[in-house]
């Protein structure tokens, strides 16, 4: 089978294209790198010649507000006219879990936008909305950071591996449509400033976590639902423990 991955060049694009591999399929890494640019239009009708999945992992290049909305809805409609001319039977898409819940935040209002373009599309579709990547954890922590204080909610979150994020977009490429959202995260549920402080910890990082119930993540509030999944989440393996230990520098 003929897979176009949209981003392939990307952090989820490489393992995703590599699983394909594995499993026999023909997979073309599409990205501007490559040829293929779903803003331009450049080299698109190209790369979908005979493919009958796509499935689109990129990621804008600037994540400031109206920037990312005009990325994700620009490269959405280029991508799914391309496909309904190309015949394309299955479009599949990485978004995150809590899009829907979270409209201070501007780069979760393009995802939104983004979605909305691929149901009104006539391609059937499967959207995998995946929780918060273990890899985003220091770059959470930078965000809320203030000199040696980290100021972050209590509110859940249930993070996962990015190598079992494409772990199941690969698997969700291979099946049918499901005309819908299907929802993947890790095994372990946690509140985000204790996520935080055991990765402070494992780094030696000396910076104080202050846990605080109206500290904003990337713009929103949050609650005990905002970043978890629904009860029929596809669950992966990995803890964020065993991460930690593989990813540490060695000393």
């Amino acid at each position: 089978m003929k897979i176009v991955v949209i981003g392939g060049s990307g952090l989820i694009g490489k393992k995703l294209v590599n699983k394909l591999r594995e499993r026999g399929h023909q997979v073309v890494a599409a990205s501007p790198s490559t040829g293929v640019n779903t803003i331009t239009g450049e080299g698109l009708a190209q790369a979908l010649v005979g493919a009958q999945v796509v499935v689109d992992v990129a990621n804008a290049p600037s994540w400031e507000d109206k920037a990312v909305l005009e990325f994700f809805e620009t490269s959405g409609r280029n991508l799914l006219a391309a496909e309904a001319a190309a015949g394309v039977g299955h479009h599949v898409a990485l978004s995150v879990v809590g899009t829907d819940r979270l409209p201070q935040n501007g780069y979760y209002r393009a995802k939104v936008a983004q979605e909305n373009l691929i149901k009104a599309s006539k391609v059937p579709y499967t959207i995998l909305r995946a929780t918060q990547f273990f890899e985003f954890v220091g770059g959470i922590a930078q965000e809320a950071s203030d000199g040696q204080t980290i100021r972050l909610s209590s509110a859940f979150i249930q993070p996962i591996l990015s190598d079992d994020v494409a772990a199941a977009l690969a698997d969700v490429t291979l099946e049918a449509p499901v005309n819908g959202m299907v929802e993947v995260a890790g095994p372990e549920k946690i509140r985000l400033d204790e996520l935080v402080r055991r990765f402070l910890s494992a780094n030696k990082d000396t910076r104080q976590v202050i846990t605080d119930v109206h500290a904003r993540f990337f713009g929103s509030e949050l609650d005990d639902y905002s970043l978890i999944p629904g009860d029929n989440a596809r669950i992966a393996p990995t803890r964020f423990e065993e991460w930690l230990s593989r990813s540490l520098p060695q000393r």
